[in-house]
């Protein structure tokens, strides 16, 4: 008698448990739950944010036109990967976010330099590559230590 008491005592406890833990929402460890609707507000906002930019491009003219509307673009670009750091944090966001920084700023001073003609233009454009290519390796050297902690599963800094 005392056996079957504990056998139903245990059985009860384990429907309860089960039914408590049905009850409780199913994130996944370690990431915050996300809000749809204010991601989409944001990315909306962003969306927004570039059209009014564009939008003052169009009484530009020229090379100006041109800078104004890569300058647009990369902001934009900055924006959404900004976003989606923000709300799904990872070192592999944090990588794109420095790229679209770097990419943005290349294209912009790219733009610019064709305000230059012949020898003035080349070297501007030579500049511009240059200071791209150390950004890009100064993001891969910054992020390879994070990434290889991440790949091992590493905690020491």
């Amino acid at each position: 008698m005392q056996i079957k008491l504990i056998t139903m005592t245990a059985a009860i406890a384990l429907a309860l448990a089960g039914a408590a833990q049905a009850q409780s929402p199913a994130t996944p460890a370690g990431k915050p739950s996300v809000d749809r609707k204010e991601r989409k507000a944001e990315h909306d906002r962003v969306e927004a944010d570039y059209k009014a930019a564009k939008a003052k491009c169009s009484t530009m003219k020229g090379n100006e036109k041109e800078v104004c509307e890569a300058d647009a673009k990369g902001k934009e670009n900055v924006a959404k990967a900004e976003l989606d750091n923000r709300f799904e944090p990872s070192a592999a966001h944090a990588r794109k976010v420095d790229e679209a920084k770097a990419e943005h700023e290349y294209k912009v001073s790219k733009e610019k330099c064709d305000a230059a003609k012949g020898k003035e233009e080349s070297a501007c454009e030579k500049e511009a590559k240059a200071k791209y290519e150390r950004a890009k390796a100064d993001i891969r050297a910054r992020h390879a230590s994070s990434e290889r902690k991440a790949a091992t599963g590493s905690t020491t800094k």
